[in-house]
């Protein structure tokens, strides 16, 4: 994102609150304007969507969706931390934006209280900057992403399961030797194919960890900083304290992709 057209007007309050930001060369006052203007949507209240939420409010991102269908279960604490015992059977958006503006009354936080389909998302991701996607299901992961291609919008994927992560980011309308998400996954495998963390567990920090992670590239797109993980898979295991990268060329021949309108 640029700077053009920037309201550099900052109050006392964004002043102290965003200081640490401000200090930093690479951010500056014209990074944290483009910060507060910038819109991501969060796909998915939960384990990853959580540090990712509260660490785009604290860092003020101006306008954060979240994107979420389920309520708050008492399963769901162990990892989902912008959730409390107190917010339980509560709608995930409605605890999630609660959450959220209690770090920082300054960003909007809106609401998406249901589970997207085809005929939601292009509208509602066209809508946004960047789009986040935590959600836990195959469906949604292709949805979304096919979503975000067609609509031209960054997408910041991550995943976990056990003890495990991977995050990429995926923009091949801004970088042209970039992949999609279906040069790396042409097709979603079949079903009971990949177990879910329902079904084989997860360590609740590694979701945190994932999150966080996801957050930090998410702020990094928004500003223009440092090395993007377009055309790169960051591994992490964490049982070996081992993180890796490879190289996730852009398929020619991918028919998601390889159309000159990308």
């Amino acid at each position: 994102m640029d700077g053009t057209d920037l309201d550099l007007d900052f109050t006392e309050e964004e002043v102290q609150r965003y200081s640490r930001h401000i200090l930093l060369p690479e951010v500056g006052g014209i990074g944290q304007a483009q910060l507060r203007r910038a819109r991501v949507l969060i796909v998915g209240a939960g384990g990853l969507g959580s540090p990712l939420l509260l660490y785009l409010a604290a860092g003020g991102v101006g306008t954060i969706g979240i994107v979420d269908d389920d309520h708050v279960d008492l399963s769901n604490l162990q990892r989902q931390i912008a959730h409390t015992t107190a917010s339980l059977n509560q709608s995930k958006t409605a605890s999630a934006a609660t959450a959220a503006r209690a770090i920082n009354p300054l960003v909007t936080v809106v609401e998406h209280p249901f589970r997207l389909t085809e005929a939601e998302a292009p509208d509602l991701i066209a809508g946004y900057d960047i789009v986040c996607d935590g959600s836990d299901n195959f469906t949604t992961r292709y949805l979304v992403a096919d979503a975000c291609l067609r609509a031209r919008r960054t997408l910041v994927s991550a995943a976990v399961l056990r003890f495990e992560g991977q995050l990429s980011v995926f923009k091949p309308h801004l970088h042209p030797e970039g992949p999609c998400y279906r040069c790396l996954y042409p097709e979603a495998p079949p079903p009971g194919f990949a177990p879910s963390c329902a079904e084989a567990g997860v360590l609740g920090a590694v979701t945190g960890v994932m999150g966080t992670l996801q957050a930090t590239e998410t702020i990094k797109e928004i500003l223009g900083i440092g090395e993007s993980l377009s055309g790169r898979l960051l591994l992490w295991d964490a049982l070996a304290t081992r993180f890796r990268t490879i190289r996730v060329p852009r398929d020619p021949h991918c028919p998601a992709c390889s159309s000159p309108h990308v």
